[in-house]
C-alpha cells in the first residue's frame, strides 16, 4: 500500500517520468503504467487455493451442520462438539479452521434462503412506565431430590429492564395470572401496556394482521390490572427482544449456579431474591447507572398496585358416590352431603377450592403429577366422611 502511494505521488504530484520511476523501483514500465491506469489506491491480490486438512471432511461437516440446523435450538450441538467428533474421525487440524468453515456455511445458507434481512432490526425505546414484556421458557431444577422440568415465567419492564423469574410446573391460565401478580408486586406497580407473543393462554385465535381473538379470562385479568395487551406479529420475537434476551441471560446467570431446593416455593423465593440482586449488579446499558437505579425512577410512572386478581380457572364436576372429584389424575374428597351432586372446582396454582350452592365447601393442596408411570393420588379429609360413618359404622374396619 505504501509503495503504491509513493509511485502515485512521484508520477502525479512530482511529475517524474515513468522511466525514472522504473529505475528507482526496479519495476517494469508496463507494471507502473498498469498501476497508474487502474486508478486504484488499494492493490488487489489473488489468494491462491491451498489444500486444507479439513478438505477430506468438508462434506461430512456440511451434513452435520445441516442436521443440527434442523434440530430445536436447545438440542443443537456446538461447533466445539462437532470439532471433537471430527477429531475422533482423524481430523488433525485446528478448531479455528472448523469454526471458520461453520461461519461460512451458515452465511451461505442464509443467502440461499434469502433470510439475511431477518437479522436486521430497528432499535426500540420505551418511556418510563410505558410497557412490560412477558415470555415463557423451559428449565430444569432439582426439587425434593428429583430433577424436575419447569415452566419459567419471565416478566420485564421495558424502560428500566427490571425483571422477575418465577417457576411453575405447568404453563396454564392460573400460573399465568399468578406470575403477573408477583411481577407487579415486585415492580411496585403496573405499566400501561403488556407485550406478548401469541401464546395459547392469551390468544384463542390469530386473525388477519394485528387482530386477535383474545381469551376472555385473560382479558378479565388485563382489565383488573388496567393495562392494554399488545401481541407481536407471527415469528417476530424481536418485538419483545428484551425479554427474549432475558431468557438467555437467565440460563447463564441463575440456572447454571442454582442449588437444590426442598420445594417449589423455596425455589421461587431464591429466584426473586437473585433477580433483584442482579438489578443492582447489572448496568442498564443505554442509560447511566444500574437497572436498579433506573427502576427507582420508573416506579413513579407505574400505576398503583391493585388487589391481586382472583386468578382461578373454574371447572364443573360431579362428585362420585365415594365423595371424590377428579382433576388432572388426582382425586380430592368433598363433604359427604354433596355426593352425586354437581360442584364447582376452582383451580389455583397451589390449591384446589370446591364450591357449591354459593358457598366454599373445602380446600385442598393441589397435586400436580406429570409422571405418567406414577399411580394417581387421592387427597382425603377424614372429616368429610363423618356423616357416612354415623350411618355405616362397619366402614371403620376398612374405610
Amino acid at each position: 500500500m505504501a509503495f503504491l502511494s509513493v509511485i502515485r505521488r512521484w508520477a502525479l504530484r512530482d511529475k517524474i517520468s515513468i522511466r525514472e520511476i522504473a529505475r528507482r523501483t526496479g519495476l517494469s514500465r508496463n507494471t507502473i503504467r498498469k498501476y497508474l491506469r487502474a486508478g486504484d489506491v488499494t492493490p488487489q491480490f489473488s489468494i491462491p487455493d491451498r489444500p486444507s486438512k479439513l478438505d477430506p471432511f468438508a462434506e461430512k461437516l456440511s451434513g452435520w451442520l445441516l442436521r443440527e440446523a434442523r434440530k430445536p435450538r436447545k438440542q443443537r450441538k456446538t461447533v466445539k462438539l462437532l470439532y471433537k467428533d471430527l477429531a475422533a474421525l482423524g481430523y488433525g487440524g485446528s478448531y479455528e479452521r472448523v469454526a471458520a468453515f461453520a461461519r461460512s456455511w451458515r452465511a451461505d445458507r442464509l443467502r440461499d434462503e434469502q433470510s439475511i434481512g431477518r437479522g436486521v432490526f430497528v432499535p426500540l425505546a420505551f418511556a418510563p412506565g410505558e410497557a412490560f414484556q412477558f415470555d415463557w421458557s423451559e428449565n430444569w431444577a432439582v426439587i425434593g431430590g428429583v430433577r424436575t422440568k419447569l415452566q419459567v415465567a419471565h416478566i420485564k419492564l421495558a424502560h428500566s429492564r427490571a425483571f422477575l423469574l418465577r417457576a411453575y410446573l405447568l404453563q396454564t391460565h392460573e400460573m399465568l395470572f399468578d406470575a403477573h401478580w408477583h411481577g407487579f408486586r415486585v415492580f411496585g406497580g403496573v405499566p400501561g401496556r403488556g407485550i406478548y407473543d401469541n401464546m395459547k393462554t392469551a390468544v384463542d385465535k390469530v386473525l388477519v394482521g394485528k387482530d386477535r381473538q383474545v381469551n376472555l379470562r385473560f382479558m378479565a385479568m388485563a382489565s383488573h390490572y388496567v393495562f392494554d395487551p399488545d401481541f407481536c406479529n407471527r415469528a417476530a420475537g424481536w418485538e419483545k427482544g428484551q425479554v427474549e434476551k432475558n431468557v438467555q441471560d437467565g440460563r447463564n446467570q441463575l440456572w447454571q449456579t442454582m442449588p437444590a431446593f426442598a420445594d417449589l416455593a423455596s425455589l421461587n423465593i431464591w429466584l426473586e431474591e437473585n433477580s433483584v440482586r442482579l438489578w443492582h449488579e447489572t448496568p442498564h446499558g443505554t442509560l447511566p447507572g444500574t437497572i436498579a437505579d433506573i427502576w427507582e425512577a420508573e416506579k413513579e410512572a407505574l400505576m398503583a398496585l391493585p388487589p391481586a386478581f382472583d386468578g382461578f380457572i373454574e371447572h364443573g364436576k360431579r362428585v362420585s358416590p365415594t365423595c371424590l372429584v377428579t382433576f388432572e389424575r388426582a382425586r380430592y374428597s368433598v363433604p359427604a352431603s354433596f355426593a352425586n351432586h354437581p360442584v364447582s372446582l376452582r383451580v389455583y396454582p397451589e390449591k384446589i377450592v370446591i364450591a357449591a350452592e354459593g358457598q366454599i365447601l373445602c380446600e385442598h393442596d393441589r397435586v400436580i403429577e406429570r409422571a405418567h408411570h406414577a399411580l394417581p393420588r387421592t387427597v382425603y379429609d377424614w372429616r368429610h366422611y363423618l356423616t357416612v360413618i354415623q350411618r355405616k359404622p362397619g366402614a371403620l374396619r376398612n374405610g
